[in-house]
């Protein structure tokens, strides 16, 4: 047995702590548990198993004490068990823990739309659908598109991730592993160019390459013909892309005067995330439709289509729901992530988050050649790795250091259309010691595997 605490929460000491190698004898024994049971498809980062968590840290079950830079790929903002969280959650589950919003409703399912509608970019009349993935948000938003519309074309960019299933797959921009061997996929959805400042062949404005967006889109489909331009306002897993500043106010101009649904896929940077509540709070850009999940419920399944109210309410009685949308438990956890990052400003908190990581990574990049890029904003910073060239993308080496991170007990992961871009997503519940402990290792591993 080990000493570690039975439960997790903010009480957990926030430090890095290994008593094993990584992963652990009893993490090997789990995984081989794992490998027997669980399908091969399924992938694993960090092969550790997680028995307590708070924080900034994860607790293995062999003991050691993480230092998490992922909170479970942009999920756990308000840290893992927040207490509010906690709470709400355990206090709803003794109430009841479903009935189905659509068979018998409850307010919690209302009081997340009401957030919703306050939070959310614009003060239009706005109405909200609560499901359980992004995947299924976005995929309930190109719906809600379409029956607005009265079109089917969906425009998406290139490096693009959107979800898993048939339709999001062929949204989504990246092969392997999303989409290999699993086609033929939904039709109707058309590809144009992003701004991409760092592979860009010569430097253009964020206008200029709005611009070349709405070229090939006008060329290749039709502005007329088009439902909805569905698009993350920073790529999440194409790389972590932030777009030059204009891209997306030049996007939202154009499909405003085309007819086009302009749907900001917030689901990796909303949530106090970026700085603000939302990324597209930035730029002033108010979208029709937003989508969401990861940061809204502290760690359950939980997402939204939040959007404008005629638009919401475009589709016939029956055509949006499911079972478990919007279950009481998750709603009432959303609720208390809200509450969280309210009461504790998260959005400043992230740009705190933001100039402590961006001051170690532009050292790092100073140092090591093979640093091309560093972008992000807020507590969503990444680095694109790069060969001798300065272009040429090296997954190899993102990879090295990664796992070289994860021996050091610093969880990390990577990311991008070519892998070559190590992302960084700390809980912004995290402290300034474990982010300058953390970074510590990150550096090291630049300097091991140069």
């Amino acid at each position: 047995m080990t000493d570690t605490p039975a439960l997790g929460g903010p009480g957990l000491p926030q430090q890095r702590r290994l008593v094993t190698p990584i992963p652990g004898p009893r993490s090997q024994e789990s995984f081989e548990r794992r490998r027997r049971l669980v399908p091969q498809g399924v992938g694993t980062t960090l092969p550790v198993f997680v028995e307590a968590a708070g924080g900034g840290v994860l607790v293995d079950v062999d003991g050691n004490s993480l230092i998490d830079l992922a909170s479970g790929i942009a999920v756990t903002s308000v840290g893992n068990s927040a207490p509010a969280v906690v709470e709400r959650a355990v206090e709803q589950t003794r109430r009841f823990t479903h009935t189905c919003f659509m068979v018998t409703p409850y307010d919690g399912y209302v009081d997340v739309c009401e957030q919703l509608a306050d939070l959310t970019p614009g003060d239009h009349d706005k109405k909200t659908l609560l499901l359980n993935s992004g995947a299924e948000a976005v995929e309930n938003a190109v719906k809600i598109a379409r029956a607005h519309t009265g079109r089917t074309a969906v425009a998406v960019v290139d490096h693009a991730y959107h979800g898993r299933t048939n339709l999001t797959m062929a949204m989504t921009a990246k092969s392997m592993p999303y989409k290999h061997g699993f086609g033929p996929f939904a039709g109707e959805v058309y590809r144009a160019p992003m701004s991409y400042p760092f592979r860009e062949p010569t430097a253009i404005s964020g206008e200029q390459a709005a611009e070349r967006t709405i070229d090939v889109l006008e060329k290749q489909v039709g502005a007329a013909s088009l439902s909805c331009l569905v698009i993350e306002p920073i790529l999440g897993e194409g790389g972590f892309v932030v777009p030059a500043d204009g891209y997306l106010p030049r996007l939202r101009e154009w499909t405003e005067n085309s007819g086009i649904v302009l749907v900001a896929d917030e689901i990796q940077t909303g949530f106090c995330r970026t700085g603000d509540w939302f990324a597209c709070d930035h730029e002033g850009v108010v979208p029709d439709l937003v989508t969401t999940a990861k940061g809204i419920a502290g760690g359950f399944p939980l997402a939204a289509v939040t959007g404008r109210a005629e638009m919401m309410d475009a589709v016939h009685v029956g055509g949006l729901g499911g079972t478990y949308g919007g279950n009481p438990v998750a709603c009432a956890a959303a609720l208390g992530a809200i509450e969280t990052m309210r009461d504790e400003d998260l959005p400043a908190r992230a740009r705190e988050i933001g100039a402590l990581v961006g001051e170690r990574l532009a050292a790092i990049a100073d140092k090591h050649p093979a640093v091309g890029d560093v972008r992000g904003r807020g507590a969503m910073m990444a680095i694109e790795i790069v060969g001798a060239d300065g272009r040429t993308p090296d997954a190899a080496r993102a990879g090295a250091v990664s796992a070289h991170c994860h021996e050091q007990g610093v969880v990390t992961l990577t990311c991008g259309t070519y892998g070559n871009v190590l992302r960084f997503l700390p809980p912004l519940a995290t402290t300034d010691a474990l982010l300058t402990e953390g970074f510590d290792v990150v550096a090291a591993a630049f300097d091991a595997t140069a």
